[in-house]
C-alpha cells in the first residue's frame, strides 16, 4: 500500500529553469511533498534499495509507494550496472542520453551525459550530442545507437529492422542491441515520470 499525500498543496518554486542541455549538475524540484527523512521506515529503505538515496527529493517522493520504487530501481540497476555481458556502460548511458535529449528531459540528459562522458572518455562527443541533438555526427557506432534510441523515443513502431541492421553493421551483437533497447526504453518511461512529478532547475551559473 502506498503512503498517501496528506497535504494537497502543489509546491511552487522561484528558481530558474535550465535553458540548454548540459553535463553540469541540473537540479530538480517536486510538485508534491516527498516523505520527510524522519518518516522513512525500513519498508521505505527497502524500496530505496540504496539508503543514501534518502537524501534525494525524487526518491523520497517515489518512496510513497516503496514496492513499486524497489521494482523500478532493480530494473534500472540491472540495465545500467550489470555490464558483465553486453554493451559497455558508456553506450548504455549514451542510449539513455539520446532518449532524454529527444524527450526534453534536461535533468536526465545531464546525469547520463556525465556517465557517458566519464565511461567513454570522449566528453567532446557527448557534448556534441547535447548541443546538436540526435543528428550530431558521433561516428557510425554511436550514430547507430543514437538513431535507434531516438526511433524508440519517437514511437516504438518507428524502430524497425533497418535500425537492427545498422546496429549489426556497426558491430553490435544481439545482446548489445538488446541493451540499447533496454536503455532507451527505460528512459522513455523515466523521463516522463520525472517531468510529470516535478521540474528541472538550472545549474549554478558558474557551472554552465
Amino acid at each position: 500500500m502506498s503512503t498517501p499525500v496528506t497535504d494537497t498543496t502543489v509546491l511552487t518554486y522561484e528558481v530558474e529553469h535550465p535553458h540548454a542541455f548540459t553535463r553540469a549538475e541540473v537540479g530538480w524540484v517536486p510538485w508534491l511533498e516527498p516523505l520527510p527523512v524522519e518518516a522513512l521506515t525500513e519498508r521505505h529503505y527497502d524500496g530505496l534499495v540504496d539508503r543514501q538515496r534518502a537524501s534525494s527529493d525524487y526518491f523520497r517522493l517515489l518512496a510513497r509507494d516503496p514496492e513499486i520504487l524497489r521494482a523500478r530501481t532493480l530494473v534500472d540497476k540491472d540495465i545500467f550496472y550489470n555490464t558483465s555481458e553486453g554493451l559497455p556502460r558508456a553506450e548504455r548511458e549514451l542510449a539513455a542520453t539520446a532518449a532524454s535529449r529527444v524527450n526534453g528531459c534536461v535533468f536526465c540528459a545531464s546525469v547520463h551525459a556525465r556517465f557517458a562522458a566519464h565511461h567513454s572518455k570522449t566528453p567532446e562527443l557527448v557534448d556534441r550530442l547535447l548541443a546538436e541533438g540526435i543528428s550530431a555526427d558521433l561516428g557510425e557506432r554511436w550514430n547507430a545507437i543514437t538513431a535507434a534510441a531516438a526511433a524508440l523515443t519517437a514511437t516504438p513502431l518507428t524502430f524497425d529492422v533497418a535500425h537492427v541492421e545498422r546496429l549489426q553493421a556497426a558491430g553490435l551483437d544481439e545482446l548489445e542491441i538488446a541493451d540499447v533497447i533496454h536503455g532507451a526504453a527505460f528512459f522513455n518511461w523515466a523521463n516522463r515520470l520525472m517531468l510529470s512529478i516535478g521540474r528541472p532547475v538550472a545549474p549554478p551559473e558558474e557551472d554552465r
